[in-house]
């Protein structure tokens, strides 16, 4: 160590006082005495601005160490260069969307192991037709793209039945104009604020915008400019879904006030596909739970009790009929429990199927965005659109999504613990065996 970094590591400027978590992590970072040693250092140095050569001395008989004047100075310049190392890393300000340095990837190994199974599959039988890979591709490509098609059945009569919908009965009547798209955006707006007194599910109506995005959907679908089944749509995002000129406040205190520039690839996606955004949707406090800065998000068909978490606005929310459809996130069962709870359709995607560009990070390695809706087709609807790389989520791989799903059922496997389930969890094995599945 040269004498200039001796003398400036000696003496800390300006950084305020140490803790002794923090010497306590610099000593074993740089290898330094025993742990006996390293907590009297640590207990000594609470609060001071630097680890000095006197204090070193002062540790060394309750660790039963002896050290030269020399070695006090070198272990306490050594103690706080690292020190100062962890000031200035602390003091670099991360976006909360740069990724970490290593991207996780769960289908690494998995081409192989395909190539490997069909090469083993085609030594077994001459016979085995090869598969036609490109016919396939387009035919699933197609199945994404081409528009679906509902017949519109009548208009219910009352508003009730309409704002419980789902989505591809909304499609068929916007599409065939019985209803328009700010018909429904004002219904649904209308409900957002009467309900969320009791769900607190909302964290902010986006009005402004989701009456700007129902009249550009009324005037594509009346010029025949019709962008598929989720054109006009009015839909709810999870807050820790950036959407620019929003908060986006990721449910708690310390955030509420934040706003970010960028929108989330998802809500592009969504926008892109004609879709109407509501309201920006309650979330247990950085995405934990149902509690937020606004209260604990409702069960909307039990109110004492919270719809769980942590996409709790958007379960509660679709749930009671507030919104066509929601995105919410999950990480740890945060789309899975709510809408278990609330009683809504939740998909988690697949790891690396949708991009989270935009949106708040929990866990780099498990975080998923999917939908939440009224029915698994809506869901289907809704992924087709969110789903497939977009150039800034590495860990989002291009791979297919064919729906409707023609397969037959009797090809499916489906595995359970026999030990665990409620009743009506045995219900539901039972009519899958009904329909074939294995």
């Amino acid at each position: 160590m040269s004498e200039e970094r001796d003398q400036r590591s000696v003496s800390r400027r300006g950084s305020g006082r140490w803790n002794r978590r923090q010497v306590l992590a610099a000593l074993a970072a740089a290898g330094i005495g025993s742990a006996v040693f390293r907590r009297a250092l640590a207990w000594q140095t609470e609060n001071a601005p630097s680890v000095t050569a006197e204090m070193i001395r002062q540790a060394e008989w309750i660790a039963g160490l002896e050290l030269t004047d020399e070695e006090r100075e070198a272990t306490a310049g050594a103690v706080n260069s690292i020190l100062e190392d962890f000031a200035a890393m602390r003091a670099v300000d991360v976006s909360y969307e740069v990724p970490p340095a290593l991207l996780f990837d769960p289908t690494v190994g998995v081409s192989q192991l395909a190539r490997e199974a069909a090469s083993a599959g085609n030594s077994a039988s001459a016979n085995t037709r090869q598969p036609n890979i490109a016919a396939a591709q387009a035919s699933i490509n197609r199945a994404i793209v081409e528009p679906m098609e509902w017949s519109a059945g009548p208009r219910p009569d009352s508003s009730l039945d309409l704002a419980f919908l789902p989505v591809t009965e909304l499609a068929a009547l916007l599409r065939s104009r019985q209803v328009s798209s700010v018909e429904l955006t004002r219904l649904y707006l209308e409900r957002l604020r009467r309900l969320d007194p009791t769900l607190h599910c909302v964290v902010t109506l986006t009005e402004e915008l989701a009456i700007r995005q129902a009249e550009r959907a009324d005037r594509e679908i009346g010029a025949g400019q019709y962008r598929g089944p989720l054109h006009g749509v009015p839909w709810g995002a999870k807050d820790l879904i950036a959407v620019a000129g929003y908060p986006t406040t990721w449910g708690a205190t310390p955030f509420r006030e934040q706003t970010l520039d960028d929108t989330a690839t998802v809500a592009r996606r969504l926008e892109q596909a004609g879709t109407v955004l509501v309201a920006k949707l309650s979330l247990g406090a950085l995405a934990w739970g149902d509690q937020w800065f606004g209260g604990m998000t409702r069960n909307p068909w039990r109110p004492e009790q919270g719809s769980s978490g942590s996409s709790a606005g958007s379960a509660s929310a679709t749930s009671a009929g507030l919104v066509g459809f929601a995105l919410g996130s999950e990480t740890l069962g945060s789309i899975v429990s709510p809408s278990r709870r609330c009683g809504t359709t939740g998909l988690r995607p697949t790891f690396g199927r949708v991009s989270r560009h935009g949106c708040m990070t929990l866990a780099w390695s498990m975080d998923k965005i999917g939908p939440m809706a009224r029915s698994v087709e809506d869901c289907a609807i809704v992924f087709a659109a969110i789903q497939g790389p977009d150039g800034l989520d590495g860990t989002v791989h291009d791979q297919p999504f064919a729906w409707p799903w023609r397969t037959s059922l009797g090809t499916l496997r489906v595995g359970y613990f026999p030990a665990e389930g409620e009743p009506d969890e045995r219900e539901e094995l039972q009519v899958l065996r009904s329909l074939g599945v294995k």
